[in-house]
């Protein structure tokens, strides 16, 4: 190839009408169709390549007639010499030209192709390739695959070493692998003959009762028998499957051998025979190969349901004892690692299908050089039954427990009976558990359902069959449990048989729901798949669950009574609040008008008891000034300098009477009834004012303005202005407040205030000579401080009414004004965060105490 020369494309005229007709044909094929001339110099130029070259060389068409080389570079490097000789071949005799090979497309994809052409030599020595490629490499694929699979079949083949037979159903020979052990068949002896032909008439009989049993059952048949042969009497096995449509592959095998050292082995064996065949236990002899049994005892042929005959020579797996067919594997794994086995718990079929668990141990033993196996098989299947009994009933507890336990916590009744129906049909592995409730209104309907769902739904269905529903009512009637094992063999209507068809129910169980001793629906269990023995604790849930079931459903109607006398309370009590409301109004309305009243009267009289004050006071200013006049002038000279206001013309300060010497002559008081007078308005004046604060304080909250001070200091001021009030009532003072006391938070003329009105009170209850101590102690980040005075007590009762705010004592002349003052000291002492009171000493006085806060660090630090 490295000699052929690539020229321009270049295109005969004579050539063009076949390159146009390519064109056409191209566009309609998978491959490529090309044109290429072969000069006599090697030089070749390719006059027409069609457009499949893109998907099969993924190279443009333009590009290999450029440079034809191209194609020739994808060739497979272990293919590229049989390409040159193929070309070379045809060159030199002009023969057809067919070569298949791989090409490496430029992605890397590994191709076959095909190629195809017919040179034709030209009038001017050149050679003209008219052909077609063809992608194969799906074939190719299929082809190896093929291969493979001819080859691991021949080599399965070649590796048994048994016969293999074809035989149609009426026992015709198809087919057959000639050569097995011990013996060589001829084909043309075999093939198209039938088995009466070439078997005694006892074997074929047998084995075409196998071949008819294998082909009606499609399962695997094993059949033993024996033959003369020029070696003598040999026993054969015949394993015969289904191969096709009324024909069978029968492997047969050589087993003289094998039985020959079974029957050794059995010999063997009976040594063991008293041994083990008194055991209660099930005891069984096997080859460790295959598993056949040697031996078997007669607990093993009770537990199993095998005669002796029927199970010797035969392995585990004829006689179909394995649940689970890979405990066997598992269990000869365990003896190749251990040697031996105790106590393992495995299922085994009996013959008559019934599954029983039993407890195996087992070793090998030898046998005249054969490995072999014991076995001892423990039957625990009634201890697994009452363990399964036991779970059920461990089940059904924690069932009823958690469905009483939803009932108390509750109220949604329809999820408790959807749950119900939940949990009972995962508990009785049933296909279908509902709820039907009755009412005379709408008459029964389902209103919870668990179903698997290839089973129809009852969900929703109801009806008002009178008849129905008596005959329905009748099945549970006297409270009795309905158990129905099988439908077709319970007596029943025609409505309950169309019933039951209509949703595939084969099996029921039902129990009444009572509802105040009245049938009020059923906890009904269907089986839909087959027929179905209910179990006694099966039937004890249902009874039970129904009970809570009842429970729920009456609790639900206690709710639902609840919720209809809720809402007519809620419609009360709207209605009281709507009452309050407009009691409210109208008591707010009364406040206001309250409030107005209390202002203007206020007004009024603080107006007028601030006037009498200033003339009393102006009064007694004047009658001292008059007196001293008099000593330089005389009274009438005084009288006619000075013309006081209206009330005082007809008063006349004067220490003793004098007589009036006509109408207008005034008035002589006395100096003590006039300071009375000025006493009983300032108390007047202070009592108005507490009002107004009282009323104030409650409508809009007492103002404060703490600061931070220290207290023994705050504490010391407050009692200096005392002081003179303390000496006009000639009582003693004494300060135990220490001076490192620390700071706190408070309004200092709020409880000048407080204090002041506090010992004014001691004052006004006692006579003269009070002794007053007052002390102050530090108590979980307060301070508090006590007034005890050596007085006279008061009782608990006055005690814990002191600072409330009501009427006191009317003889009392003092008490309202006080009463007032007290209550006004517990608010601004709430303003400040503390608390005051009052204690009535042992032996004698009061003591009086408040609290106040300590101030705080950024309290402290605040500017």
């Amino acid at each position: 190839m490295d000699e052929i020369v690539v020229q321009s494309a270049y295109t005969p005229d004579c050539q063009q009408g076949v390159i146009n007709l390519l064109s056409k044909i191209a566009v309609n094929l998978p491959g490529i169709i090309f044109q290429v001339l072969q000069r006599q110099d090697n030089s070749v130029c390719v006059l027409y390549i069609s457009s499949g070259c893109k998907n099969l060389y993924e190279i443009e068409p333009e590009v290999i007639q450029a440079d034809f080389r191209l194609l020739c570079k994808l060739i497979h490097p272990l293919d590229i010499k049989a390409f040159a000789e193929s070309i070379t071949a045809c060159s030199t005799i002009v023969s057809p030209w067919h070569w298949q090979g791989r090409i490496i497309t430029p992605s890397g994809k590994l191709k076959w192709i095909q190629g195809s052409s017919i040179p034709e030599r030209q009038a001017n020595g050149d050679l003209l390739w008219n052909g077609l490629v063809m992608d194969i490499t799906e074939q190719k694929q299929v082809q190896e695959k093929l291969q493979e699979s001819e080859a691991r079949y021949k080599a399965i083949l070649s590796a048994i070493p048994d016969l293999m037979f074809r035989i149609s159903r009426d026992g015709e020979y198809l087919d057959l692998k000639s050569e097995g052990e011990n013996v060589t068949l001829h084909r043309e002896a075999i093939v198209g003959k039938n088995l009466q032909e070439l078997l005694p008439s006892d074997v074929a009989t047998i084995s075409q009762e196998a071949i008819a049993k294998t082909l009606d059952t499609g399962s695997l048949q094993t059949c033993e028998y024996q033959l003369a042969t020029p070696l003598g009497i040999r026993d054969y096995e015949a394993r015969l499957v289904v191969s096709g449509e009324d024909e069978i592959l029968a492997i047969v095998r050589d087993i003289t051998e094998r039985k020959q050292a079974e029957i050794t082995l059995q010999n063997l064996a009976q040594k063991f025979a008293k041994a083990f065949s008194c055991s209660p236990d099930s005891i069984t002899i096997s080859t460790l190969k295959e598993g056949r049994f040697i031996e078997v005892n007669d607990t093993f042929v009770k537990l199993s349901g095998y005669e002796r005959h029927e199970a010797i020579g035969k392995t585990s797996f004829d006689l179909n004892l394995w649940v689970n067919t890979g405990d066997r594997l598992k269990l000869i794994q365990e003896l190749q690692a251990t040697g031996v086995i105790r106590n393992l718990e495995i299922e085994f079929k009996q013959k008559c299908g019934k599954i029983i668990t039993t407890l195996l141990s087992a070793e090998v033993i030898d046998l005249d050089g054969i490995p072999c196996l014991l076995a001892v098989h423990h039957d625990i299947t009634e201890r697994k039954q009452v363990e399964a009994k036991l779970h059920l009933a461990a089940q059904r507890d924690r069932l009823l427990a958690e469905t009483l336990v939803r009932i108390r916590s509750s109220l949604n009744l329809e999820e408790i009976l959807q749950t119900t129906v939940n949990e009972v049909r995962q508990f009785l592995q049933a296909d279908r558990v509902f709820i039907g409730l009755y009412n005379t209104n709408s008459g029964i309907k389902t209103l919870a359902e668990s179903v698997d769902t290839k089973y129809p739904s009852v969900y929703g269905w109801s009806t008002n069959d009178q008849d129905y529903i008596q005959e329905l009512r009748n099945f549970l009637k006297d409270n009795v449990v309905r158990v129905v094992e099988d439908m077709t063999q319970m007596p029943q209507s025609s409505k309950v048989r169309v019933h039951c068809h209509k949703f595939q129910t084969k099996a029921s169980l039902a129990v009444p729901i009572m509802l105040n001793e009245e049938l009020y629906g059923a906890l009904i269990a269907n089986q839909c798949s087959a027929p179905r023995h209910w179990q006694p604790i099966e039937i004890d849930l249902l009874q039970q669950m129904s009970e809570q079931v009842a429970i729920a459903i009456h609790q639900s109607r206690i709710y639902q009574e609840l919720a209809e006398l809720n809402i007519n309370l809620e419609n009360q009590v709207r209605e009281r609040t709507a009452q309050l409301q407009q009691k409210i109004q109208e008591v707010e309305e009364l406040h206001r008008v309250k409030d107005v009243v209390l202002h203007t009267v206020a007004h009024d009289l603080q107006t007028s008891v601030m006037g009498n004050l200033m003339v009393l006071k102006n009064l007694l200013n004047q009658g001292v000034e008059s007196k001293g006049a008099e000593e330089q002038e005389g009274r009438g000279e005084m009288e006619a300098s000075f013309s006081p206001p209206l009330p005082m013309r007809y008063l006349s300060l004067s220490h003793t009477p004098s007589p009036m010497p006509h109408a207008q002559s005034l008035i002589p008081v006395s100096r003590s009834i006039i300071e009375r007078m000025i006493q009983g308005n300032d108390r007047q004046l202070t009592m108005i004012n507490s009002l107004l604060e009282i009323n104030s304080c409650e409508k809009e909250g007492l103002e404060i303005k703490p600061e931070v001070v220290k207290f023994s200091t705050l504490l010391q001021g407050i009692f200096a202005q005392l002081e003179p009030i303390l000496i006009q009532n000639q009582a003693t003072f004494k300060n135990l407040v220490r001076a490192d006391l620390p700071s706190v938070m408070a309004d200092a003329t709020r409880l000048h205030k407080v204090v002041a009105h506090l010992v004014t009170h001691s004052l006004r209850n006692n006579p003269p000579g009070l002794k007053l101590t007052v002390s102050a102690t530090v108590e979980a980040g307060m301070i508090r401080t006590q007034i005890q005075d050596n007085g006279v007590g008061m009782s608990k009762l006055e005690c814990d009414r002191l600072f409330d705010l009501h009427v006191r004592d009317p003889q009392d002349c003092c008490s309202t004004s006080i009463g007032l003052k007290m209550y006004l000291c517990r608010q601004v002492m709430k303003a400040h965060g503390g608390e005051i009171g009052v204690i009535n000493n042992r032996k004698r006085g009061l003591t009086f105490w408040f609290t106040l806060p300590l101030a705080t660090p950024s309290a402290r630090n605040r500017p």
